[in-house]
């Protein structure tokens, strides 16, 4: 099924005011801020034509078998009606109530006891709806093992339905209709936010653990039902990291996934590049032991326009020795540089200790480490059985690791952050070994989370203008790995 044609039936369904976004009761009771009202799709014929066709589209991508259809009363009624009529198929009609004349049935239509019979409906919460159904069904000598959905509200009705041996089939998941909006900007990210937070707090199915005990409904369940969280609804998980949690809230705020390199060696040339790109930027990279003319001032007043533009500062210094030895350079030294940086990183080669040493210092002021997974020079070393040894300390060190410097996304975890640097508009590569990788490749090709840009920005004649183009080509690349994931 196509995303394009997917995105495109989003955009029309908010057009007829079939996704409103308030304050509004579901028939559990719970109060949502969004609501999918796809009753008002009789009032239009083309779109609900469509809608139709991408239902029996997923039937026959999925190669279901079956002997019938029925759609739960009412709204996904006449849809099954339209796709039972065009495809020749046999359709059933569950009734709300039994008539109290006639046959008093609740199952109208032709069938045969053992058949098969295949569910439709329009939006899902818990699954409830589709139950019920299939429990009417079953009465009648009915099997049901499927459900078509158009819209999955994403808030535990795939589980539900799972351990009650239905599988559900949803064409739209809640998730995506967001990005798509959100992209379209029909909606801002301040509302996207809202909805996510509440689909995620909100799950209304509690799996049964193993000793039979009610287990509670988590952030988790969702996390995992959503193949690609939003870096908002990644910032809103249990266990992230603060300092990480605080780095997605940026990124999402301020809709850039760009951090500068700042490779300059003067302070004033240095300062000018933060209040200048400041506002595009969610975190500004340096080499401070670069700096000419460094002093206690400059990282004061470095600190100060970080807290005005809102990004975070990113010391690049590599860390790569015995614990002991890395906690005096990280809190000493001339540069201090634990009292101003958010971020450092470090080489795992040291071993376990070197984040240890570093962490002594940097936990306690809320500090975060990104390990050097890999390099972008060429024939770096830091591959294979490196980087998964990368991965594993920084599992174990999760309350001060955040992430990793890396080529593409390592951990499965949404937890850790990926940056990834030698990124420009152009791939290749320098004489010194530098490889040049693009924006586009590095986010939606490879899944990392930050686009890190040196020279790509520092040699433009126009800095502001090429960061800003950095900034929406890393965030398009974003918006259209989120947009499609799941689908």
């Amino acid at each position: 099924m196509d995303n394009v044609c997917i995105d495109t039936l989003i955009l029309k369904l908010h057009d007829v005011n079939a996704v409103k976004f308030g304050e509004y009761k579901l028939k559990s009771g719970m109060m949502t801020p969004i609501y999918i009202d796809l009753r008002v799709l009789v009032s239009h014929p083309a779109l609900m034509n469509q809608v139709s066709s991408f239902i029996y589209q997923r039937v026959h991508d999925e190669g279901l078998q079956f002997d019938s259809v029925c759609g739960v009363p009412y709204t996904a009624l006449p849809l099954a009606t339209i796709i039972c009529s065009r495809h020749e198929l046999p359709m059933l009609i569950r009734r709300k109530e039994a008539k109290d004349y006639g046959t008093k049935r609740l199952v109208e239509g032709s069938f045969r006891e053992g058949d098969t019979c295949l569910i439709i409906e329009d939006t899902v919460t818990s699954g409830s709806s589709i139950l019920e159904t299939a429990e009417v069904l079953y009465k009648e000598g009915l099997k049901v093992t499927d459900a078509i959905v158009l819209m999955d509200r994403e808030q535990g009705g795939v589980e539900m339905l799972a351990s009650k041996g239905i599988r559900l089939h949803p064409i739209i998941s809640l998730f995506k209709l967001l990005n798509v909006l959100m992209a379209a900007e029909r909606i801002d990210a301040k509302t996207a936010q809202s909805v996510r937070k509440f689909l995620l707090d909100n799950n209304t199915f509690s799996p049964k653990e193993k000793n039979g005990n009610d287990a509670p409904a988590t952030k988790k369940t969702c996390v995992e039902q959503n193949l690609e969280l939003s870096y908002g609804d990644r910032a809103e998980l249990g266990n992230i990291h603060p300092l990480a949690s605080k780095l997605l809230k940026i990124m999402e705020e301020k809709q850039s996934n760009l951090c500068v390199s700042a490779d300059v060696t003067s302070s004033e040339e240095l300062l000018q590049l933060a209040e200048s790109l400041g506002p595009k930027i969610c975190m500004l990279k340096t080499h401070v032991d670069i700096l000419k003319d460094f002093t206690g001032a400059f990282s004061q007043k470095l600190q100060a326009l970080a807290e005005k533009h809102d990004f975070l500062i990113f010391e690049d210094r590599k860390f790569a020795d015995i614990g002991n030895t890395v906690k005096h350079q990280y809190e000493g030294g001339m540069y201090q540089i634990s009292s101003w940086s958010h971020i450092v990183n470090a080489h795992a080669v040291p071993g376990p200790g070197v984040v240890k040493g570093l962490s002594a210092v940097g936990k306690p002021l809320g500090r975060g480490c990104l390990l050097i997974a890999q390099m972008s020079s060429q024939g770096s070393l830091a591959t294979g059985e490196y980087t998964k040894a990368v991965l594993q300390m920084a599992e174990e060190n999760s309350d001060f690791v955040i992430g990793f410097i890396c080529g593409s996304k390592i951990a499965k975890r949404p937890e850790f952050i990926h940056m990834t640097p030698g990124v420009q508009m152009k791939a290749g590569g320098d004489l010194l070994g530098q490889q040049y990788t693009t924006p586009e490749e590095v986010i939606y090709n490879k899944g990392s989370d930050v686009i890190i840009v040196g020279r790509g920005v520092l040699e433009a004649s126009d800095r502001l203008e090429a960061a800003e183009s950095y900034r929406k080509s890393g965030w398009d690349a974003y918006t259209k790995r989120v947009t499609q994931s799941g689908q």
